[in-house]
């Protein structure tokens, strides 16, 4: 498909890609480069006693090799980390998600312009549940699927996904992406497109082309300047102190001990035993693992500085394991598994070791992945996700809107009451 959004961008045209290799990984990278959105910097620990020259400041993730390029902020949109799902198989036509990466350049052919998609033949593997749409509309004679999903596949994070680096002319640019999914939808006759887990300047070009906006919850761990987990844990009160340190304690009993691995510390041997609990646990709760072995090597070769495995050892073998990408300005939590049961490792490994790493590395941010109102008693609050979601037949996205209108203020109130139940020090 080659397609001119606007004639009055008369210069602009859009194609798609059915492969990521087919844009340069200097230009993808360049595109994808931003900033966390509504994250700011680590603030000063007001009860810290320090000097201004030491008052924590994002540091860019170890880049892989001496000689590499910048890298996005956001490590699950580059161009490694996306090709790798490729060429493991984990997305492509087998697994229902048929890369079609639609790709903008300007008269003289240069990209300005790229977003991540996929033609998918379900709706597994987003977090952003549509089956109940899918449902509604195939029982009322319609074909919902294949639909077109700009996302990142696997991955409920936050980022831009009309990638168009900076500039003046990036809003204008994002409209011309906005454009080209849904010429892809007119020229395909595909029911649907969907955008997830965008940036505020995202929300703002999809909802000026008229998709449909969609809110939901996540919780997030946000660095205030500590300078170690006990500055933390004083933010607290004293009931929910006191209880996190006894549930740490409880969760390294029985002689287990925890280790970080990053760049070189990442060897075969120690993504085979991740491996092993990726599998366990994700069998037991999806049923189908969306991951390969072949993918974590890859990462492995092409990201090594920018992951953290966080292990749990005992007896001299790793009993249990969590993965987090370390990005700019945030660490964020993705997989876990275990091969042995021990009291609160889950939460240890996933949450308390994603905020000491966070501090330790003045990140300003931790994700730990989508649901979980857990999470809240530990320190993470929540925050709210936006999706846009443009729908072709009129009967269905009107259906689709008043569903999301009443959606969206029952999110609303929900994430204020959960906000009202956070366990820092009231005044």
């Amino acid at each position: 498909m080659r397609q001119q959004p606007d004639p009055a961008e008369a210069a602009i045209t859009i194609r798609v890609a059915d492969r990521i290799a087919a844009v340069d990984a200097a230009t993808w990278d360049r595109l994808a480069t931003t900033r966390l959105a509504g994250a700011e910097a680590p603030q000063a620990d007001p009860q810290a006693d320090q000097q201004a020259d030491d008052v924590a400041v994002p540091i860019a993730a170890t880049p892989d090799a001496a000689d590499a390029a910048p890298s996005p902020g956001n490590p699950f949109l580059s161009h490694a980390f996306l090709t790798s799902l490729e060429d493991a198989g984990c997305v492509g036509e087998r697994a229902g998600w048929l890369p079609q990466h639609l790709v903008l350049e300007d008269a003289g052919g240069a990209i300005v312009g790229v977003a991540p998609a996929y033609l998918k033949s379900h709706s597994q593997g987003e977090y952003v549940f549509d089956h109940g749409w899918a449902d509604a509309f195939e029982r009322a004679g319609g074909d919902y699927y294949p639909k077109l999903q700009m996302s990142v596949p696997f991955t409920p994070v936050t980022g831009p996904r009309l990638l168009v680096g900076s500039g003046p002319e990036a809003d204008a640019r994002r409209v011309a992406l906005a454009a080209g999914a849904r010429a892809y939808l007119s020229q395909t006759g595909i029911s649907s497109v969907h955008a997830t887990f965008l940036e505020p300047a995202d929300v703002a070009a999809l909802s000026q082309a008229d998709w449909l906006h969609r809110i939901d919850q996540q919780f997030h761990f946000f660095n205030h300047g500590y300078d170690s987990y006990d500055r933390f844990l004083e933010t607290l009160a004293s009931r929910k102190r006191k209880a996190l340190k006894k549930e740490r304690r409880e969760a390294l009993a029985n002689d287990v001990t925890v280790e970080w691995l990053t760049g070189s510390d990442l060897t075969e041997a120690a993504w085979d035993a991740f491996f092993a609990f990726y599998m366990d646990t994700s069998s037991r709760k999806w049923g189908r693992p969306y991951l390969n072995r072949r993918f974590f090597s890859l990462i492995g070769e092409r990201m090594a500085g920018r992951i953290l495995l966080v292990m749990a050892k005992r007896e001299g073998r790793y009993i249990a394991g969590a993965l987090n990408f370390i990005g700019t300005e945030a660490l964020y939590g993705r997989n876990w598994g275990c091969i042995e049961d021990h009291p609160f490792l889950h939460f240890e490994l996933c949450y308390h070791q994603a905020i000491d790493f966070a501090i330790e590395r003045k990140l300003a941010v931790v994700e730990a992945g989508a649901q979980g109102q857990h999470k809240i008693a530990r320190g993470y609050e929540p925050v709210t996700t936006h999706s846009a979601h443009y729908i072709a037949h009129p009967g269905l996205r009107r259906a689709i809107r008043d569903y999301l209108e009443a959606e969206r203020d029952e999110v609303e109130r929900v994430v204020e009451v959960l906000g009202e139940h956070t366990p820092f020090r009231r005044g």
